[in-house]
């Protein structure tokens, strides 16, 4: 089961004050639900000033800021490369990774460690084909995700 699933999975155990599998004792699993909201809005393009141009413009930053090769490979059917947490620095800059953080109610270092572990699966999930979805899939991937999230 990957992070997503059982971040969204967990959803109604922890309504119900359980916790889920990376949530025990807060830590990242907290940091990465509080994350959650924030990414799919950027993914969707709908997040003011976090907003960078949905996943394609996502890709294209992280292209730009040398990490090509991890987000084709987040997009591709192998196995997802890891992305360093410093590196959402270059990819985002500092005003855009302090507004994600602020977003999300967590601290920069916490941000970037998140997106780190976030990203790559959302990436995946988001392009099961190894493709970029057309754009209406796209937002009906996120839909669901943001329903499932509020659910």
């Amino acid at each position: 089961m990957g992070l997503l699933d059982q971040i969204l999975g967990g959803l109604a155990a922890t309504r119900s004050g359980r916790s889920f599998p990376g949530q025990s004792g807060g830590g990242m699993g907290n940091v990465v639900m509080a994350l959650l909201p924030v990414v799919l809005g950027m993914l969707a393009n709908r997040q003011g000033g976090t907003g960078m141009g949905g996943l394609g413009g996502l890709l294209e930053q992280l292209t730009r800021g040398g990490y090509g090769q991890q987000a084709s490979s987040w997009v591709g059917t192998g196995p997802n490369e890891a992305l360093p947490a410093q590196a959402w620095s270059d990819v985002f800059g500092p005003e855009q990774l302090a507004a994600i953080a602020s977003q999300a109610g967590v601290s920069e270092d916490e941000a970037r460690a998140g997106l780190s572990e976030l990203m790559p699966e959302m990436v995946d999930r988001l392009t099961p084909e190894g493709q970029m979805p057309p754009q209406d899939q796209l937002l009906a991937s996120i839909d669901e995700y943001e329903r499932r999230l509020q659910g």
